[in-house]
């Protein structure tokens, strides 16, 4: 068994392991491993209807049955749950989450904690106090433009009983309100290829007060909160909130905060930076690392 951990990668809404593949590069040249998986209804099991090319039908779009519809958290956490179980065969593991991939880690940790050596969230949703859908009621999250996916949003989501949005559109309004949500430092072009990466569908279960972090479990696992300082999607105030919340819940096992520049999409289109934070991690600096140190 070897004494490196392997990096175990959460996509958030609407995203799938493909957003992963430069991080996954650089890491690789780092000398880590890394595997990233795609929950359920992502990636190559995502439903991309004919409609939904060009040119589109968006009432047919609007009716079209989508295969995430059912998909529910504890299917996520049951996804990772089965990978972390394979990769802890080979060492220690950080999981890894963004954004709503959060919900999903903060559900493994609460559930099985032995198999994490590290959590780790990029300007990811870490429900305490709240679940994810009440952070949205609140001050910290007072800035974040409601309209950005409104205008894109496809079919009624109860009757689909998916989320679907038109990543699609060619309305100038509507990339320009994704693009200051997600990617205001990003090119046009480094925009929209993201963009392409996204996938129409997404479930509608985000979690309960159940699946918030509990203390005996999730809150036992060394833990690290990677802030992303212009995020305009989840908000460094909402960020800071949440790594608050946690760190009052289990005040001897505090959150190691550390800061990233940029949007909630440049760490992954320029991933060198946030490479060398996770392999920084890895060689275990810091006493409460749960990893070995380099040279250990």
């Amino acid at each position: 068994m070897s004494d490196q951990p392997t990096f175990v990668l959460v996509h958030g809404a609407f995203a799938n392991s493909f957003s992963f593949a430069p991080l996954q590069a650089e890491l690789g040249l780092l000398g880590h491993r890394s595997v990233a998986v795609d929950l359920p209804g992502h990636g190559f099991e995502a439903t991309f209807p004919a409609a939904y090319q060009a040119p589109q039908d968006l009432d047919a779009l609007a009716a079209e049955p989508g295969n995430i519809k059912g998909v529910t958290l504890a299917d996520n956490a049951a996804r990772v749950i089965g990978v972390l179980e394979r990769a802890k065969r080979n060492g220690p593991t950080v999981l890894v989450g963004h954004s709503r991939g959060g919900a999903t880690i903060t559900a493994v940790g609460n559930a099985r904690p032995e198999l994490i050596d590290r959590i780790v969230y990029v300007s990811a949703w870490c429900p305490v106090d709240l679940d994810v859908s009440g952070y949205y009621a609140q001050p910290e999250m007072a800035d974040v433009d409601p309209g950005a996916f409104a205008a894109t949003l496809v079919g009624n989501p109860a009757e689909l009983g998916v989320l679907r949005t038109n990543f699609r559109t060619a309305d100038p309004a509507a990339l320009d309100a994704f693009k200051r949500a997600f990617a205001a430092d990003l090119t046009d072009d480094e925009f929209r290829t993201f963009l392409n990466t996204f996938q129409p569908d997404e479930n509608l279960d985000a979690g309960t007060s159940a699946d918030r972090a509990r203390a005996a479990t999730w809150g036992r696992i060394p833990r690290t909160y990677v802030r992303l300082a212009a995020d305009a999607s989840v908000p460094p105030a909402v960020q800071d909130r949440m790594i608050r919340e946690a760190d009052a819940l289990t005040p001897d096992n505090p959150f190691d905060v550390r800061t990233l520049e940029g949007s909630h999409l440049r760490w992954l289109v320029h991933p060198a930076p946030a490479a060398a934070l996770l392999a920084d991690l890895a060689v275990g600096h810091g006493a409460s690392s749960g990893l070995p140190r380099a040279g250990d």
